[in-house]
């Protein structure tokens, strides 16, 4: 379900009597769905802002919302979500942790300022909320209707793109409250959890230089030997590994078994979200060949991670079912090591998200067969990655 969330929040004396106002919409036809609005006593002008926010995302959760257009007139609220705007505030900054834990709960969620006259719903409610705060009669006056754009026609200012953007990354454990300092230097890896990536050992399909997503290929000759010499690497990287997670497909499951044997036999689990996105028509094509028959389709797709292969699937919903990887690794193997064996497309994500990057990464950055990057994440909700794409491994084994 695809929702829009009108958010507004404000206070008289700021400091003063403040309260907060948010509404849910259908994304489609602009249909009320949920109506937010509470008094919050003394408080400031940001802090209602935030928390109408928090609210306005609590409402689209409720409903069953899995892609969420945020629409504000807080110009620094959506910035700083967006990871914009440093979060100088100390009172601010565990009310964007929350919001943040909020929005990894979403596939994709979007930020976009507006004007404050396209924002009247929320903001009527805000102001009976500011005047319940100060003691004022209730009004019986509902929101007024304002018309309603379709989430494809957001407000372009301001704008996080379609997918989630925000910062802490889906890499932040939930929970954490406060943001994270900045530092040069992380801290301790003994309370860390390492998320070792490792993409497959090389198939045919590789060498070929073909698209290849959901079909079963097996790992070549060359790709099971890569497979064993990037076990004795992870072996070297991490001297004790908890569990491999792996996509169900017998290049990864046989890559992540591998990697079992060198490493003590952690247990093995296959998770399906870690399947290779679904090239559709372009299944065991070449690029050149994609080019020639479906021209304007790649030109689409390599600039929008919302559009998908004919017949098959965006980076977008790939990354909505990454994200929930990840966040119940980051729930369930707090502290400990877990390897994550995949494809291309799952580890760009993200590494992708880990760093903060745009979505052209993802069509710049080079992962070899057995490539091996290393993310730590902190219970603070600090993030260091540690290494991306190590091949010393391969060393003497000869690559595609």
């Amino acid at each position: 379900m695809k929702v829009v969330v009108e958010a507004d929040g404000g206070a008289r004396g700021n400091p003063g009597p403040a309260g907060y106002g948010a509404v849910v919409l259908d994304a489609d036809t602009g249909t009320v769905l949920a109506e937010r609005g509470e008094a919050l006593g003394v408080a400031t002008n940001n802090v209602a802002e935030y928390q109408g926010l928090i609210a306005g995302l609590r409402a689209a959760a409720e409903i069953g919302a899995t892609s969420v257009d945020v629409r504000m007139d807080s110009k620094l609220v959506v910035e700083q979500m967006c990871g914009r705007w440093q979060i100088k505030n100390p009172g601010l900054r565990p009310l964007a942790a929350q919001a943040a834990t909020l929005v990894r709960e979403f596939d994709s969620v979007r930020f976009s300022w507006i004007p404050r006259e396209q924002n009247k719903r929320a903001d009527a409610l805000a102001n009976q909320a500011m005047d319940q705060a100060a003691g004022k009669p209730a009004k019986a006056t509902k929101a007024p209707p304002a018309p309603v754009a379709s989430a494809a026609s957001a407000a372009p200012t301001a704008s996080v793109g379609s997918v989630v953007e925000v910062q802490p990354s889906m890499f932040a454990v939930a929970g954490a409250g406060d943001a994270p300092a900045a530092s040069w230097e992380p801290p301790t890896t003994a309370t860390a959890t390492r998320l070792i990536l490792v993409r497959h050992g090389e198939t045919g399909l590789n060498k070929q230089s073909r698209y290849s997503g959901r079909g079963d290929v097996a790992l070549s000759e060359q790709g099971a030997a890569q497979a064993t010499a990037a076990a004795a690497r992870i072996a070297v990287i991490r001297a004790k590994v908890d569990v491999i997670v792996c996509s169900p497909l017998s290049r990864c499951v046989d890559t992540a078994r591998a990697i079992a044997a060198e490493v003590g036999d952690p247990p093995v689990r296959a998770e399906a979200d870690l399947i290779e996105c679904d090239f559709g028509e372009w299944e065991g094509r070449t690029f050149a060949e994609v080019r020639e028959r479906w021209p304007a389709e790649l030109t689409a797709w390599l600039a929008s991670t919302e559009l998908s292969p004919p017949g098959g699937e965006s980076f977008a919903q790939v990354a909505g079912r990454v994200r929930r990887v990840v966040r119940e690794l980051l729930t369930t193997y707090r502290g400990k090591t877990v390897v994550v064996v995949s494809h291309v497309s799952p580890l760009k994500i993200m590494l992708r998200d880990a760093l903060g990057a745009g979505d052209a990464l993802l069509h710049r950055l080079y992962l070899d067969p057995t490539g091996i990057s290393v993310i730590d994440t902190w219970p603070d909700g600090g993030v260091a990655v540690r290494t991306v794409n190590d091949t010393a491994h391969l060393a003497g084994i000869a690559t595609p």
